[in-house]
């Protein structure tokens, strides 16, 4: 194969010379049948004027997230498997064969990221680095060596630093609670080893949950915007040139996209990062109880007029819920006087307070509305 490969490189010089001597030959001909090509009837149209001012928007946000946004190789030490039979010492001795050495083998992965401030931290995906041996960052046309921080499993987020020796461009961070379906939204990276490209689409949908492929409940934004293998960790964007979510997985079939992406909300994210750059880990709030989502059938049910709230399904016994007096089948519909919308709500909440920290939850148990208080313990 490997001669083959090479041998075809030539051969496919010659065609692609062929094919630009060919055009250019022809132009002159084109030329003195038909003439200079009139102005298209649409160029500098008033009526086309939004949609340059859109185009000119996607162009200046690519201007400003190309030194931006980072590429990001690993490298990763694995062992080969060897041969059941070699491996049974019964075998080699009865054969008389060696004990055969170990084999490994250098695995290589990409992915993307994007500078989070002018010394060099930078963010990605936790599955981007994961059990690897080496990270480098490509910034621009410059490789620097990086250092992983920390990451975060259960949200897919992980940051890493380099040492640039200069100041670098960090991003713009937005609202991502202000993210509204039908929003622009793009996405940069490199897809596939192709470095910087840049790939436009919507809000499908803003906040999605039950799509997380570790089994958690956190809250991804979806688009349409193209995402494929390699766009892992890099940024989405808003029209606004502001990050709102950091791109993390597609559903396919294939393994390529088919419109349907998900990225996890920036300001998930802004608390994680700060948690790695203190503690290189993540602590999370925890209260001990198990919930579930109240559907229409749970509300018919109990007699309920709405799905709002989480309904506490167990307790861990001598948890800080049950320590409070929260009892299985209430209904928690308010955690310090914020609306609890379903449980994804209560888990947000609960896990990014603070270890120590007292919450007020409003229940609803047998009708009742009541206040009950829980001192936030850290998730075990």
């Amino acid at each position: 194969m490997r001669n083959k490969r090479y041998y075809m490189v030539p051969v496919a010089a010659l065609f692609v010379v062929s094919l630009f001597l060919y055009p250019f030959s022809c132009a002159k001909k084109a030329s003195t049948l038909f003439g200079e090509s009139s102005p298209s009837p649409l160029k500098g149209k008033s009526d086309n004027a939004r949609a340059w001012d859109i185009q000119n928007a996607f162009r200046e946000i690519y201007d400003l997230y190309k030194d931006r946004v980072v590429f990001i190789s690993t490298e990763q030490t694995v062992k080969l498997p060897t041969h059941p039979f070699f491996s049974d010492p019964m075998f080699r001795e009865f054969f008389g064969v060696p004990e055969p050495q170990q084999r490994f083998q250098k695995r290589t992965g990409l992915g993307s990221g994007f500078i989070l401030s002018e010394d060099g931290y930078i963010c990605t995906n936790h599955h981007v680095i994961a059990a690897v041996d080496k990270v480098t960052v490509k910034v621009g046309e410059k490789v620097y060596p990086a250092a992983i921080i920390g990451s975060d499993e259960r949200t897919d987020i992980a940051l890493l630093k380099i040492s640039p020796g200069e100041p670098l461009k960090p991003v713009y961070l937005g609202n991502s609670d202000e993210v509204r379906v039908g929003d622009w939204a793009i996405a940069i990276g490199n897809p596939f080893g192709l470095d910087k490209t840049f790939t436009v689409g919507v809000i499908s949908a803003a906040s999605r949950r039950d799509v997380d492929m570790a089994g958690g409940s956190e809250s991804h934004i979806q688009t349409d915007a193209t995402i494929n293998p390699g766009n892992s960790g890099g940024p989405l964007i808003n029209i606004d040139g502001e990050v709102v979510g950091i791109n993390r997985m597609i559903y396919s079939n294939s393994g390529g996209s088919i419109g349907i992406g998900f990225a996890i909300p920036i300001n998930t994210a802004k608390a994680i990062f700060e948690q790695l750059k203190n503690f290189r880990k993540v602590v999370r709030g925890y209260i001990g109880v198990q919930v579930l989502p109240i559907t229409r059938e749970i509300a018919q049910e109990l007699g309920l007029a709405t799905t709002d709230g989480a309904l506490v399904r167990a307790l861990v016994e001598g948890g800080p819920a049950a320590q409070g007096g929260v009892q299985a089948n209430d209904i928690i519909t308010a955690i310090n006087d914020t609306p609890v919308k379903g449980y994804g709500d209560l888990i947000d909440i609960v896990g990014k307070t603070p270890v120590g920290t007292a919450l007020k939850l409003t229940v609803l148990r047998a009708g009742a509305a009541m206040n009950l208080y829980v001192t936030v313990a850290q998730r075990p």
